[in-house]
């Protein structure tokens, strides 16, 4: 088999100043009359215009890979690999929250409540639907109307085959004239074609329309009655089944409606204004409207009954050519395609018809706790911006890691960390390690060593990046912790001491507590009528760090 070498660099003296050498090393198999392969490894250089073969021994290719690996580009390769590989995988550095049950998630897939002062996942918030739009002709339209058109849009179309968006194209046929019909003048016609598998609506024998817009034909479903009927049948028993709940829900406040109906409770409600949430629920009536209501309301609707299906005796027999028939397998359609339209399940390419395309949602995100907005979109479906967008990285300190040594089983490394500010203040942090019996440290496969003294973050200043005659504030940083220093960033030290030598991954956890100012909220005036400034409050998160494997 041939070898596969490293790239090996030679010297201007070695080769001579008339060689221009390429840095790229390979191997070749150079094949004789017995059938016999020599693996001869080369590098191949120019010199002016000709070609030479220049072997090198192992001995002196092993000697230059291992000067090569300690040199310092080779330090800043791997410094960069393993900074890009933190940037390219966000699940190396993850934040624990506290929901429902505990989730652990990078920080740029959380939200942060600024009235909880707590992170929240996608676990720990309420999705609502704000609005619905078509992603091809960006139509919006309400809850209530998408509905009724059942999440579709009226004017778009996707492709039957390839289910990418079929546009409408524009053509030229004869039409017989009106006064005569034995002459033809040339017609507009429009039809439906897909620029990507090239399928076309007159593929399945859709007739070519004379408006660009609207008036497809469609098929129809022959069980398009039965279907309804069951629907609206199966409507009636949930609505009844809501009232049976109800009524045994009502029936145990049974001993308690008297005193809460009385005519005294009422006026006193109604007079101090503690009926408003009951009101909200039915506007515009009073308090004592409530103590008329009946379960029974709506109960004397008229009742749907369905016909039940009927089980067959006789089953429709094969056609006569199903096994003579020669098989075309790209008339027959896949399984995807046949899933995408159920209610017609077409079996063969010419059964195919375009689908109205589905409808795309703006959601909003809301607190569970609190109920207040983490993220809310704006209502054009042509902007990407948000109303409200309390993402995480925007608020609470980012933990990277920037580059890792080879780690041994048993003996202390020093890891470098970068720590970012997201906000515009002066941010002080501590790092302390979690204690021994800690529930949160489940996933910890190292004893971490973090530094003890607290650590400045400068706030952050968009226009300090592009100037370079900007003066460095002095936070007299020790050298033994803190490495660099940039703007609202910091590189610092932590010492890990790997602890179990059969797990694959290098797994560490800290706490990072921060100062954090709502400097967004409403400042409300003092009791001497002064503004104060936001107070402080200090957050501590839960950080764990996924090294990556052992040194062999």
């Amino acid at each position: 088999m041939p070898q596969t070498f490293l790239p090996v660099f030679h010297s201007a003296k070695e080769m001579g100043t008339n060689y221009v050498f390429l840095q790229q090393a390979t191997s070749t198999n150079i094949t004789h009359n017995s059938d016999q392969h020599i693996n001869m490894p080369f590098s191949i250089f120019t010199t002016r215009g000709r070609r030479r073969a220049h072997c090198v021994s192992p001995a002196k290719q092993s000697a230059v890979t291992s000067t090569l690996a300690d040199s310092p580009v080779s330090r800043w390769a791997r410094l960069r690999s393993s900074e890009m590989a933190s940037l390219l995988q966000p699940d190396r550095v993850v934040y624990l929250v506290r929901g429902e049950k505990k989730i652990r998630a990078p920080l740029s897939q959380l939200y942060f409540c600024r009235y909880c002062s707590e992170l929240r996942s996608l676990e720990c918030v309420s999705h609502e639907v704000d609005s619905h739009y078509c992603p091809s002709c960006l139509e919006n339209m309400p809850s209530a109307e998408a509905k009724l058109k059942k999440n579709r849009c009226a004017n778009c179309f996707d492709c039957p085959c390839c289910m990418h968006t079929l546009s409408t194209r524009a053509t030229n046929i004869p039409a017989p004239l009106p006064d005569d019909p034995t002459k033809t003048a040339m017609k507009k016609a429009y039809y439906l074609a897909c620029g990507f598998c090239r399928w076309t609506s007159r593929d399945v024998g859709m007739a070519d329309k004379s408006v660009a817009s609207g008036g497809w034909q469609e098929p129809e479903n022959p069980h398009t009655q039965r279907i309804n009927k069951l629907i609206e049948y199966y409507q009636q028993l949930a609505h009844r089944e809501k009232q049976e709940r109800d009524r045994k829900k009502m029936a145990r406040r049974r001993q308690c409606m008297p005193l809460a109906f009385s005519q005294h409770t009422i006026h006193v409600v109604e007079k101090y204004g503690l009926g408003t949430r009951l009101q909200r629920q039915r506007p515009g009536a009073p308090l004592s409207s409530l103590a008329g209501l009946s379960l029974k309301e709506g109960e004397d609707q008229k009742e749907i009954t369905i016909e039940p299906a009927q089980a067959l005796d006789e089953v429709e027999p094969l056609p006569e050519d199903c096994y003579t028939r020669p098989i075309n397998l790209p008339e027959v359609t896949t399984l995807r395609q046949r899933l995408l339209q159920p209610d017609f399940q077409p079996a063969g390419a010419s059964q195919l018809h375009p689908r109205h395309k589905h409808l795309l949602m703006k959601r909003s995100l809301r607190c569970r706790k609190c109920e207040h907005n983490l993220s809310k979109p704006e209502f054009n479906p042509t902007s990407i911006k948000f109303k409200i967008q309390l993402v995480a990285v925007s608020y609470i300190p980012e933990v990277r890691i920037m580059s890792i040594p080879n780690l041994r089983n048993g003996k202390e490394s020093q890891v470098l960390l970068t720590l970012t500010n997201p906000v515009e203040n002066i941010t002080h942090v501590t790092l302390t390690a979690c204690e021994e019996n800690d529930p949160d440290e489940i996933n910890s496969t190292a004893k971490v060593i973090v530094p003890s003294k607290e650590l400045l973050l400068a706030g952050k200043d968009a226009a300090a990046e592009y100037d370079e005659l900007a003066e460095p504030q002095d936070f007299q940083d020790d050298p033994d912790v803190v490495a660099f220093r940039k703007s609202n960033k910091i590189g610092f030290f932590i010492k890990v001491i790997p602890q179990k030598e059969e797990d694959k991954d290098v797994t560490v956890s800290f706490k990072i507590r921060h100062d954090f100012r709502n400097l967004t909220a409403p400042i409300r005036p003092s009791e001497e009528g002064a503004d104060t400034a936001a107070e402080a409050i200090w957050l501590t998160h839960h950080v764990e760090l996924r090294l990556g494997p052992l040194a062999s």
